[in-house]
């Protein structure tokens, strides 16, 4: 079992991920060092709230309405409130993993002891986790500003024994769930409905997910490419160390690398000079037509400087994520040492939205990429020598003409790289003035993580297109002349599909290779046969 110790900022995006897919493997607890912390952030509250001065959130409304005080009897009422009229969400209900890894970060902030929660709440988040009560919390209605308020108020509700749940693979009402598993609602105190809402944990859940999946991508698109290689026969010297350490991006280094790795022992991608030799001399000729390209187009050649943006966006983006989710993001914090409450802005998205917005467009172009590969491969004025869109070689007169083998595939993947790149635009670019002119600048965090989501999961989509596409150039070509490493993911792709012989339905087959692509086992051959991730 790992061991997830929350209010210690240990957590990272990639063990958070992993806790939202697969939980039985983990065990949470709370580090006893932030148990003090929230303890004593909970004292200096009431300590606070005694003196009868304005606290916003806690003895003021909330927004524009810090300006109306209430009495101290009333602060349980209005965090009831606060969290009922925030109930408006729309849109479909966020998967199952988005829920948890919400759930985990917002109990890994509150944990951290400087939001005046008490630990009964943190308790309860961390104990609907470990029996998998998960709220439906639908995925529209948040501006990233004020943290997720719309979404959150969802888990605050389920928490009071509000709500419908997703309990054992049924939806029942919270507090049947709880009470199943010996479970008792909270009933919100003072400060508390704002400490669960007022953050930015729904589009961090949504953030941490996509960096892990387009990871994985960025080394499926290695795999993707270097098997397109040997089916164009290409040039493997464009991924000679000696280019790519004259421009030494890391993430550059490191797919250029993968891609000459998995073509070590191929017969069909050739060192440069294969190519040479493979070429008539010029001789006495004062023009020579070659018979092979000493340089393959830029969707071959260029590969590690499109894949290597997404290595090294991924990377950069990771540490902002890291940061996000080990930090305290509501608002008002009690600062326990100087005995007072501090009012900002923690709550705001903008170091999540910038990241997805990057990420996207590095993810889609990625998408791109491939796409363009997967042109050459099914055009026979492109693919030297292969049938027109990849069908195969037919000896019988009844089925000639017949068969149109990947011509709707790659018209599929084309519609999906042109949604994918249509959502690149930037989501911080469309912040709207709301609630009255107080959150009159807004991050949209949440809805460019939700798009980077989306995008992700169209490039998985293209990329199991390519993957068979180049699988069953490789069969045209011969699969016996592959690389060490390539021949691995091809092997990969044959368990999941099978060679296409004649016209048939592939939305099954193409399905089972988005989950080879999820399931991590092509990143382990890019890791095995090439450069570390």
């Amino acid at each position: 079992m790992t061991s997830i110790l929350l209010g210690s900022d240990e957590l990272t995006a990639p063990s958070a991920a992993a806790f939202a897919r697969r939980p039985s493997g983990f065990t949470i607890r709370v580090d006893e060092r932030a148990e003090q912390r929230i303890q004593r952030s909970r004292e200096l509250m009431h300590e606070l709230i005694a003196t009868a001065q304005p606290m916003y959130g806690i003895t003021t409304g909330f927004g524009d309405s810090c300006v109306r005080q209430i009495s101290p009897d009333k602060v349980v009422a209005l965090q009831r409130n606060l969290v009922q009229y925030h109930l408006n969400g729309f849109g479909p209900m966020a998967e199952r993993e988005v829920v948890r890894a919400t759930m985990l970060i917002r109990a890994n902030c509150l944990a951290r002891g400087y939001s005046g929660v008490r630990p009964d709440v943190v308790n309860l988040l961390v104990d609907c986790l470990t029996n998998d009560i998960l709220p439906l919390i639908p995925e529209r209605g948040s501006v990233g500003a004020s943290g997720d308020l719309v979404p959150l108020c969802y888990l605050a509700n389920a928490l009071t024994g509000q709500g419908d749940v997703l309990f054992r693979g049924n939806t029942v009402p919270a507090a049947e769930a709880m009470l199943e598993c010996g479970l008792e609602p909270v009933v919100l105190q003072a400060k508390e409905g704002l400490g669960l809402i007022n953050g930015t944990s729904f589009m961090s859940a949504f953030a941490l997910l996509a960096l892990t999946d387009a990871a994985e991508l960025a080394a499926v698109a290695d795999v993707c490419t270097a098997l397109a290689m040997e089916a164009l026969l290409g040039n493997r010297g464009h991924f000679e160390a000696f280019i790519h350490e004259q421009k030494p991006h890391p993430g550059q280094l490191r797919s250029a690398a993968t891609i000459h790795g998995m073509l070590d022992g191929s017969e069909l991608a050739r060192e440069y000079s294969q190519v040479l030799s493979a070429n008539e001399k010029l001789g006495d000729n004062r023009f020579l037509e070659l018979d092979h390209p000493i340089q393959n187009r830029y969707s071959l050649r260029c590969a590690p400087h499109v894949t290597g943006v997404l290595y090294d966006t991924v990377d950069w983006a990771r540490r902002w994520v890291d940061v996000e989710i080990n930090s305290t993001n509501d608002n008002p914090l009690f600062d326990v040492d100087a005995g007072t409450i501090r009012n900002g802005g923690n709550f705001y998205g903008g170091h999540i939205v910038q990241a997805m917005d990057s990420l996207k467009a590095a993810v889609g172009s990625v998408g791109d990429l491939l796409d363009r590969q997967l042109a050459h491969l099914v055009d026979d004025k492109f693919n030297i020598g292969l049938t027109p869109n990849l069908i195969p070689f037919i000896n019988d007169e009844e089925q000639t003409g017949l068969h149109h083998g990947f011509k709707g595939t790659q018209l599929a993947a084309s519609a999906l790289v042109a949604e994918a790149l249509k959502l690149g635009m930037p989501a911080s670019a469309f912040s709207r003035s709301t609630e009255a002119h107080n959150q009159d600048k807004v991050s949209m965090g949440t809805i460019g993580a939700r798009d980077a989501r989306t995008v992700v999961e169209l490039v998985q989509q293209v990329a199991a297109i390519c993957l068979a596409a180049t699988c069953q150039a490789i069969d045209l070509r011969g699969a016996d002349k592959l690389g060490q490493g390539t021949r691995a993911a091809y092997e990969l792709v044959r368990d999941r599909m099978a060679f296409l012989d004649h016209d048939r339905r592939l939305d099954h087959d193409l399905a089972g290779l988005v989950d080879l692509i999820k399931s991590g086992a092509l990143g382990a051959v890019a890791d095995k046969f090439g450069g570390d991730r």
